[in-house]
């Protein structure tokens, strides 16, 4: 199954005993770019005992995101948000904005919410982990690789919270003060896939990633035959403006395991 794909790197296992149906360079240093985002909503589901707290975007924090040309959910400065909202903004249209709001609702700063993230790694057991940020915007010594990103998805996929964030396809948002009609979010994962059917099965979620130096990733999970698989890959050729490669890898492996 190793052989045919278009990413560099991939793990695929089987939820029920954990056990590796498939791999390829998994211990190789890769760039999560949004998979990043996993842990960023894992962190903050761990620390924000109220999803339904608001939290107000300072609008010191949009400028830089901007300026790296970081996917954003939409969100204004000064906008008062749900907790819950910039999760599925994170989660859902992978907003680099919704992320940074998450941080400052948890630690009041992005570099303060990183050591969480870091400590967490640890703590899992992701011993070839490091993050900078809270987005996967590239930055040289923000890195994973895929056993690594399958460790910090087998975890949070236990929180019945992050579960349903990553399975959600669309989310309609409640009114701020900015948007008083609410905003309604799209996955990037069922938005760019041709379609998330199998034969025996589907892809049930997952979460997207790109920048230049990471290539096209993702992280999903899948039931065949009425159990739950994972698959983490990285690095696969391509954009957002090509073809989606890293969801044609998902499409092409999932069916072919075998019972």
């Amino acid at each position: 199954m190793a052989s045919g794909l278009y990413s560099s790197n991939a793990i695929l296992i089987r939820m029920s005993d954990g056990r590796v149906l498939m791999k390829k360079n998994i211990n190789q240093k890769v760039y999560p770019a949004s998979m990043t985002k996993m842990m960023t909503a894992l962190v903050a589901l761990e620390n924000l005992p109220d999803l339904q707290r608001k939290t107000t975007l300072p609008a010191g924090m949009f400028a830089s995101l901007e300026k790296q040309g970081a996917s954003m959910a939409g969100f204004k400065r000064g906008e008062k948000v749900k907790a819950i909202d910039l999760l599925y903004g994170s989660m859902l249209p992978s907003g680099a904005d919704a992320s940074v709001g998450l941080a400052y609702a948890v630690s009041g700063s992005e570099a303060d919410f990183v050591k969480k993230m870091n400590r967490k790694a640890k703590q899992l057991g992701m011993k070839h982990t490091n993050f900078t940020n809270v987005t996967g915007l590239h930055n040289a010594n923000h890195y994973t690789t895929v056993k690594d990103m399958s460790i910090l998805m087998k975890a949070a996929l236990k929180n019945s919270t992050f579960r349903k964030l990553v399975t959600t396809h669309k989310y309609s948002m409640s009114p701020t003060n900015t948007h008083p009609q609410g905003m309604t979010v799209h996955s990037t994962l069922s938005e760019s896939a041709p379609t998330l059917q199998f034969k025996g099965g589907q892809i049930l979620g997952g979460k997207t990633g790109y920048t230049r130096a990471a290539g096209l990733c993702l992280a999903s999970i899948a039931v065949k035959d009425g159990k739950e698989y994972m698959l983490v890959t990285a690095d696969a050729d391509g954009s957002p403006w090509s073809k989606p490669y890293h969801i044609q890898d998902a499409l092409n492996v999932y069916p072919k395991i075998q019972k």
